[in-house]
This record gives structure tokens, C-alpha cells and sequence, in this order.
């Protein structure tokens, strides 16, 4: 009889170790839980869901349209617009969009990607400025002019850049019409530079040390395989320049482990061997004042800084670069590695959180980051948008689970979509610049 009441005793044992081993649902426990959420604007809505192509970049405009991009494999577009909740159509035009038959050509064996200057060959990013008194509302679009192409194996190559095929693209929303278009020596884009994300000051010459007064771009280059650093354009002029080109900030972490949602993460490419995400430069944003860029590698746990004024000063400066590299700073570890940037009216910096399910803001007067929103949905918020609405817009497309860093097995599931917050402090987009 002692022995039956051991084993009822042992068998409720371990029947309560299996019922907390395999516990799921915080009603079961009285023990504190991460429920993996925190929304304290008010919650995360979900604005569009994509069902045909996964999306990179995003940019809400001042009608409410939301404009998309997508980097080219065999997409039969890669810039778009939304059109209802569920759909999106090629913008401006089909026609602006290379159809996948001429989006790279062979020289002597060796790939490269088109140097159509008049059409689009893959779209990375995506961004808004608002209208003024000499420029109208405008789509600024960052075409890489690098599609991805596959082999007979399945396996990923990128294609070497063409004088042409990289440049950025003003697009007047208005009438859906292109008014500038500038492309990039190769002394400034590599053949292997791969341009990333843009912001950009269109102040006067006055308040913008050095422009001939049309504003300036800034672009970063992120490439995997080149020299990572910043592009600069004077839009008055078209000429580019390259600064903190190598410089320790601007290159990724080696050997860098992530995890999302939990696991470890390690790049699985057809036909290389298992290695690290190499990418470096990603979020980049500009201060309220214009004096201030912000940024970071994509496996980096650090957030870096620079003045503007250093990044403008022209290559005929021959200080210019190593002024530049001289007066970096590092702002310290941020929570965590962070891809894209976004900034709103209160000179607040977003950044997209991969490894959290969420976005944390740095405070540039706390000097110190904060956690923003997280949610389980937020699987890779790849490009954000602040609307003049006062809502931050940002793509989900599940990148860790793509088939190109899994061996060829797509592992993404859809729908992608749109999200949007509330901003904190009556925030808003920024118009300063």
C-alpha cells in the first residue's frame, strides 16, 4: 500500500512537471510572463497586407497612398503603390518598371546589372519630402541597379553595378510624373556598392554648409561585399562624394550571432558555406536641425554619430576625409541590433529592433534608448515611415525567414503588411529640413 501511494505521489510529480514544461498560456502560471507586447500610444494597427511580392522599403504620403518597393529576382515590378488593402499595381507605370529580361546582361562571363538610367531595375528604398514653396511633394526613389539573379543551382548572385543603373530618382506624386534623376560615377559607386536607404536636407544654401541651394542627399552604402560609407549628392549640382568610407562605425560586426524570435542565427547560402550576415551600414537619420547624422552597422549593438558638416565638406578639401573619420562618435549600445532608422518632428530617431519584435527610439536629449512599441507581429519592421497623420508606418516582410538565407526553402509565410503606431508626443513628420 506504501509503495502504490509513492508512485501516485511520483506520477503527480511528474504529471506537474509536464503541465509547467509545456506550459503556454499565462492563465497556467503564477509566475510574471513576457507577453511580448508593449503599445503605450495606443495599439499596433494593421494597414495592408501584402500576398504577391515581399515588400523592402515604404513611404506613407501626405494622401494617404502608401508607396512600396521591392528588390528585383523575377518580381514583375519593383516599385509600387498600394491600391486597396490587399493589392498593389507598378508605379508610376509598368513601363518605368524593367521587365526581369533586361534587368542584367553578361560581359565575358561576368554579370552585371542594367545601366537603364530611364527605367527602374531594383528599388531598395523608399522616402517623402514634403512639399515647399520650389519643390512639390516628392517620392524619392533609391534604385541599386543591382538585381538578384539565380543560377541553375538555385543559388543567389548579385550582379556587378553599371555606370547608370544606380541613382535616385525624383518622382513628383502630384501627377506621378519623374522631374530629376541622378546618377553616380564609379568612382563614387563602386561596381559592388550597394546603396541602402537615403535622407536629405533641402534647405538654402545658407543653412546647408557647402550646397549650391537645392538641399543635399545622403545615402549609405551597405554593401555586403564592398566598402561600406556614405554618398553624398548636391541636388543643385548632381555631384557626389564619398566620406567615412572603411571607417570602423560604418562595417558590421564579425563573426555576429543574432537570434530572432529566439534562434540563433547564421547565413545559409546554395552553394557557400554556412557564415554571417555580412552586411554593414544600415539605419542612417538625420537631427531635427540637420547638423547630426545618426547611424549604424546592421550587426552592431552600437549607434554612431557625425556632423553633417563633415560629410559636406567636398573632395577638393584635402582634410575633408580624415576630419571626418576624426570626429565620429559612439553613442553607446542601443538594446540590441537595428536596421532601418526613421525620425519624427521631436527629433526622436526610431529604429527597427529585429532581434526584439520591436522598435526602440534614441533620445538625443536623455541620450539614451527606449523601447517604442513591441508586438510578435513585428517580425523584421524593414523600412519605417512617419506620415504627416502622425502615425510611424513600417513594413513587416519575415527577411530571417526568406528562402535566400535558408538554402534555397522559403520559409516566410504570408501575408506581409503594413503596421502603423501612434507616435508619442504629439510627434509628427519632420519638415524642418
Amino acid at each position: 500500500m506504501k509503495q502504490l501511494s509513492i508512485l501516485a505521489a511520483v506520477a503527480a510529480l511528474c504529471s506537474l512537471v509536464s503541465t509547467q514544461v509545456t506550459f503556454q498560456n499565462s492563465s497556467q502560471t503564477i509566475l510574471r510572463v513576457d507577453n511580448g507586447s508593449y503599445a503605450p500610444n495606443g495599439p499596433v494597427e494593421e494597414v495592408h497586407y501584402y500576398y504577391d511580392q515581399w515588400p523592402i522599403g515604404l513611404a506613407a504620403a501626405s494622401d494617404g497612398r502608401i508607396f512600396v518597393c521591392y528588390t528585383r529576382g523575377t518580381y514583375a515590378y519593383t516599385l509600387g503603390v498600394t491600391v486597396n488593402s490587399t493589392a498593389e499595381v507598378a508605379y508610376p507605370s509598368q513601363a518605368l518598371n524593367l521587365p526581369v529580361s533586361e534587368l542584367n546582361t553578361t560581359f565575358n562571363g561576368i554579370q552585371f546589372g542594367s545601366a537603364n538610367a530611364s527605367a527602374f531595375v531594383s528599388v531598395q528604398a523608399l522616402y517623402i519630402t514634403t512639399a515647399t514653396a520650389s519643390r512639390p511633394e516628392t517620392l524619392w526613389v533609391l534604385d541599386t541597379g543591382r538585381p538578384t539573379i539565380m543560377d541553375a543551382q538555385g543559388a543567389p548572385t548579385m550582379p556587378y553595378a553599371q555606370p547608370g543603373g544606380p541613382k535616385l530618382v525624383a518622382i513628383n506624386i502630384a501627377n506621378n510624373s519623374i522631374y530629376e534623376t541622378y546618377t553616380f560615377p564609379s568612382s563614387v559607386h563602386y561596381p559592388d556598392s550597394y546603396m541602402n536607404d537615403l535622407r536629405f536636407d533641402l534647405r538654402n544654401e545658407s543653412q546647408v554648409p557647402f550646397s549650391t541651394g537645392k538641399g543635399v542627399a545622403y545615402i549609405n552604402d551597405s554593401s555586403n561585399e564592398g566598402r561600406n560609407g556614405f554618398i553624398i549628392v548636391d541636388l543643385g549640382t548632381g555631384d557626389s562624394w564619398r566620406r567615412l568610407t572603411q571607417d570602423p562605425s560604418v562595417l558590421r560586426t564579425p563573426n555576429n550571432v543574432p537570434s530572432y524570435q529566439g534562434f540563433p542565427f547564421y547565413l545559409k547560402q546554395i552553394g557557400q558555406p554556412i557564415q554571417w550576415q555580412p552586411e554593414g551600414l544600415d539605419g542612417i537619420q538625420l537631427s531635427e536641425d540637420g547638423k547630426t547624422m545618426y547611424y549604424s552597422p546592421l550587426t552592431s549593438d552600437y549607434m554612431y554619430s557625425v556632423p553633417t558638416y563633415n560629410l559636406l565638406l567636398r573632395p577638393q578639401d584635402p582634410l575633408a576625409e580624415i576630419a571626418a573619420h576624426n570626429n565620429v562618435s559612439n553613442l553607446g549600445q542601443r538594446g540590441g541590433q537595428a536596421n532601418g532608422f526613421e525620425g519624427d518632428s521631436n527629433g526622436l530617431v526610431y529604429m527597427s529592433m529585429p532581434e526584439q519584435n520591436s522598435i526602440n527610439i534614441y533620445n538625443p536629449s536623455t541620450l539614451q534608448a527606449e523601447l517604442y512599441v513591441r508586438d510578435p507581429r513585428i517580425i523584421w519592421a524593414d523600412s519605417m515611415s512617419v506620415g504627416t497623420d502622425g502615425y510611424i508606418y513600417y513594413n513587416i516582410n519575415q527577411l530571417p525567414y526568406q528562402a535566400q538565407w535558408h538554402n534555397g526553402t522559403e520559409l516566410r509565410t504570408h501575408p506581409g503588411a503594413v503596421l502603423r503606431s501612434k507616435l508619442p508626443g504629439n510627434g509628427t513628420k519632420a519638415t524642418a529640413l
